[in-house]
């Protein structure tokens, strides 16, 4: 058999071929829609290719990106990773700290940047100082003055080439891609993700989970700076799906509006987002009728905004888990011999699960003191992975990968999971938010998601606090919907028949918002900080 690198280059360059005509469709920071074919966007890519060439980039090199999603995020993606360059993509949520810390960590040398975020960099410009030039990702008409140095204009910068790229015929392992962890615990760390895994794993989705069509119209509202918007960039051009970017919109009257105008059929993201939309659903009297399916990750979404999709909109949720660390997707969906002959309630309760293990990714659970368990849905440990598209150590951190992965090459994922004989998994918590009351865990996660399914409940999360008795105790803090005013006892009284009596949290404190990660999951650590001198009513 031949011996054919897997390249990135070649997954557009199959859709410039076959799919040519087929829209990308992006919301843009200037204001109106931008459409084109994935045969236009080739063209561009490579022109771009040529710029970087032109700029003096050279294999290796790390180039930044601090944008949303659209069509000139798209075309980095391919053209800095199809020349040999790595192409760092930059989670503007963080702190300016981290995102100075990210930027010199990985030593960019140029930071493609969209409008919106120019201001963010010029406030630190003096922290980044090793950045040799800024390149804005608008037209001439929209350009700024700016205070940063070597600034150029994209579209000028393109113009001036010529639609002509000869692909170098690059090792699979090159270096591709570079994405930083949310940074929950000290710095970030650098996911370095090659060729070869990034073909692999969109292929993996491709078939194994998100299942896509090329009739597909898929608006992945998962952002291109958070873990490469979980492949979808990769996996939409193998079989032609039309793509529909979101740009600097995250809210459910835009969402919705791309819904029904695109004919979006199949929509990625987070909890959050979902829950967003559905409350604007709600309060509109609008419908999402051209999904037939949203997939949601990144937390584990509550079972009440699972029904409320399924029942009241006829839109399928599947799940799926993964991490930076793991390109990110490592299990998905529910296989479907185990929704047959289910009730609706049954199938909706079967998807809180995290999905069924892909295809190249293993899996297994350790108790406390290392020791393999049971695959058997029952007994729960620490997970760990590995795979084609599992990272074997962190970019430039040796003291970080020593601690994250075991002396047989597993990556220790922090999660704690049970996983099913036909490796269907199920997380009970992070590993450091289970709550250890009187010798037993209590799952933080299941916890919250019972207290979402309260009417007047929008958000909720669970910690752990200190108790002289149990050791820890959970204390509940709810953000009450807006207009509603629920009580300490509406939420205990509806938790009392939902989960074990030893569940019930010794408290429920109500607060205005929930801290949130730069990645939309609730931060617990900051939630900690927040009540680190609250003292339980329990408490003698």
């Amino acid at each position: 058999m031949m011996d054919r690198p897997l390249l990135i280059p070649s997954l557009i360059g199959h859709a410039a071929r076959c799919h040519a005509e087929v829209e990308i469709c992006s919301a843009t920071v200037e204001g109106p829609r931008h459409r084109y074919g994935w045969g236009d966007c080739y063209a561009r890519v490579q022109r771009l290719a040529c710029a970087l060439q032109t700029l003096g980039v050279e294999p290796g090199d790390r180039i930044a990106t601090l944008a949303w999603n659209g069509y000139r995020h798209l075309e980095l993606y391919y053209g800095v990773s199809g020349m040999g360059a790595i192409c760092h993509t930059i989670n503007p949520r963080l702190f300016s700290e981290q995102i100075a810390y990210i930027v010199n960590h990985a030593a960019d040398r140029f930071v493609f940047v969209d409008l919106t975020f120019v201001p963010l960099l010029e406030d630190m410009i003096e922290k980044i100082a090793g950045v040799e030039g800024f390149i804005i990702m608008t037209d001439q008409a929209h350009m700024p003055e700016t205070t940063l140095p070597n600034a150029l204009c994209y579209e000028t910068l393109l113009a001036d080439e010529e639609p002509a790229y000869e692909w170098p015929d690059l090792d699979e392992h090159t270096a591709s891609a570079l994405c930083y962890t949310s940074g929950t615990t000290g710095n970030p760390k650098g996911t370095l993700y090659s060729h070869r895994s990034t073909v692999l794993h969109a292929l993996g989705i491709l078939i194994a989970s998100f299942n896509l069509r090329g009739d597909d119209v898929v608006l992945p509202v998962v952002p291109m700076f958070h873990v490469q918007s979980w492949g979808i960039p990769h996996a939409a051009p193998l079989v032609g799906a039309k793509l529909v970017f979101n740009g600097p919109h995250f809210d459910g009257e835009t969402l919705q509006k791309l819904f029904a105008e695109e004919r979006v059929t199949v929509s990625l993201g987070v909890p959050t987002i979902w829950l967003g939309l559905l409350d604007y659903l709600r309060a509109s009297g609008k419908r999402i009728d051209s999904l037939r399916m949203l997939i949601s990750g990144g937390a584990a979404p509550p079972l009440s905004m699972i029904e409320a999709f399924e029942t009241d909109y006829d839109v399928p949720i599947n799940h799926g888990w993964g991490m930076t660390e793991t390109s990110p997707v490592a299990a998905a969906g529910i296989n479907p011999r185990r929704l047959a002959g289910l009730t609706p309630d049954e199938r909706i309760k079967e998807k809180l699960k995290q999905g069924q293990v892909l295809y190249g990714v293993d899996m297994k659970i350790v108790d406390d003191d290392g020791n393999r368990l049971a695959h058997d849905g029952k007994a729960a440990g620490e997970l760990y992975v590995r795979g084609p598209w599992v990272s074997c150590g962190y970019y430039n951190d040796d003291a970080a990968t020593a601690e994250a992965f075991d002396a047989e090459g597993w990556f220790r994922t922090g999660d704690v999971v049970s996983i099913e004989p036909d490796h269907h998994i199920l997380i009970t918590d992070r590993a450091k938010d289970l709550i250890k009351s009187g010798g037993e865990w209590i799952s933080s996660i299941d916890l919250e998601n019972t207290a979402m399914g309260h009417p007047d409940v929008a958000e909720a999360a669970a910690i752990a606090m200190p108790h002289p008795k149990w050791g820890e105790r959970p204390l509940l803090v709810v953000v009450a919907r807006n207009g509603a005013e629920p009580t300490k006892d509406d939420i205990l009284d509806y938790l009392r028949d939902k989960v074990a009596s030893w569940w019930l949290p010794d408290d429920v404190v109500f607060a205005s918002e929930i801290p949130h990660t730069a990645t939309g999951k609730i931060s617990k650590l900051r939630l900690r900080e927040t009540y680190k001198d609250y003292v339980l009513p329990t408490v003698e």
